[in-house]
């Protein structure tokens, strides 16, 4: 078995934010494997985070941010108490938020957000693409695909963040890790992106 040598222990902690002990006990459960442990912190992670989810949150952040005077976003960013809504992991995690909002345009904050009748709307556009050429049941199914990556293009919460270097980490995801690093819930209230020039729909 390998040993868990204050190296690899301070190696996982930089690459996941968790506290030294959880991350000697990932690594111990890990068999000293680091991707495994990061793994096996990524997963508890997300179940503290689910279980945070509930609670609520009503402290947090305006950020702005602001494209060579030409584009600018300002968003509203949540948390439970004042103490997290100061904190540089929260500011970091709002800016770089307000940079993605700034990049991809996104329409709504999640997926609960899409009014039906949009949904409705794309899935018509979709059959009208492909009716007569494919059976009804595989119809379905190509529609359920294409409403997820209408999701995909256009919820916030589903995008794949800007900055990720691997490009399959999630907005979501990067609230996610957040939330397990500081410990509270943490929701994007709302956005809005302005450019200038450009019209209101």
């Amino acid at each position: 078995m390998t040993e868990i040598t204050a190296s690899l222990v301070k190696e996982l902690r930089e690459k996941t934010g968790a506290g030294m002990m959880e991350c000697k006990k990932a690594l111990t459960e890990a068999g000293g494997d680091l991707d495994k442990a990061v793994e096996l912190l990524r997963q508890k992670g997300l179940a503290t985070a689910q279980k945070k989810a509930g609670r609520t949150a009503s402290e947090g952040l305006i950020a702005s941010y602001i494209h060579m005077n030409k584009l600018g976003v300002l968003l509203e960013l949540n948390c439970e108490t004042d103490f997290v809504a100061r904190t540089e992991d929260f500011k970091t995690l709002a800016k770089d938020i307000a940079m993605h909002i700034a990049a991809t345009n996104p329409s709504y904050v999640s997926k609960e957000d899409v009014p039906q009748d949009v949904i409705e709307k794309e899935k018509e556009i979709y059959r009208a693409q492909i009716s007569g050429k494919k059976p009804e049941h595989i119809i379905e199914k190509i529609l359920e695909g294409k409403v997820e990556k209408f999701f995909e293009e256009n919820c916030l919460l589903e995008q794949i963040f800007v900055k990720d270097p691997q490009q399959k980490k999630k907005v979501k995801d990067l609230i996610t890790e957040t939330v397990a690093k500081l410990g509270e819930n943490i929701v994007i209230r709302r956005f809005a992106r302005f450019q200038l020039g450009e019209t209101q729909k």
